[in-house]
C-alpha cells in the first residue's frame, strides 16, 4: 500500500501564490507519473498538471504559465507551485500517483487539500 498526503493549501488573495506538496509513503516500489487534479463545487474533477518519472510535464490550458509541477524522486514528493492565483482556481486539490511493482500497477489518491482564492 502507498499513502499520499497533500499539504500547503489555504486561503490566499487573487494574484497570490501557494505551493502544494504531496508526499508518498508506505511500500513504494516505483512511482511512475504523478499529478495534481482539482475539483470545484458542482464540477467534475479535472487534471491540473502531471509529471512523468523522467520529468516530462503536462498542464491544463487554464493554468499554463501560472502553475509549475515538479518532483523530488529521492523524497517521493511532487510539488505544485501556483502563482497569479485566480478565484476560479478555488477547489480541492488532489494528488495522484501511478505506482507499479513487478506484478501490479495501481493509481493512488490523496485525501485532498482545500485551496481558496478570494477576489
Amino acid at each position: 500500500q502507498v499513502q499520499l498526503v497533500e499539504s500547503g493549501g489555504g486561503l490566499v488573495q487573487a494574484g497570490g501564490s501557494l505551493r502544494l506538496s504531496c508526499a508518498a509513503s508506505g511500500s513504494i516500489f516505483r512511482l511512475n507519473a504523478m499529478g495534481w487534479y482539482r475539483q470545484a463545487p458542482g464540477k467534475q474533477r479535472e487534471l491540473v498538471a502531471a509529471i512523468t518519472s523522467d520529468d516530462k510535464t503536462n498542464y491544463a490550458d487554464s493554468v499554463k504559465g501560472r502553475f509549475t509541477i515538479s518532483r523530488d524522486n529521492a523524497k517521493n514528493t511532487v510539488y505544485l507551485q501556483m502563482n497569479s492565483l485566480k478565484p476560479e482556481d478555488t477547489a480541492v486539490y488532489y494528488c495522484n500517483a501511478d505506482h507499479s511493482t513487478v506484478l501490479t500497477r495501481r493509481t493512488y489518491w490523496g485525501p485532498g487539500t482545500q485551496v481558496t482564492v478570494s477576489s
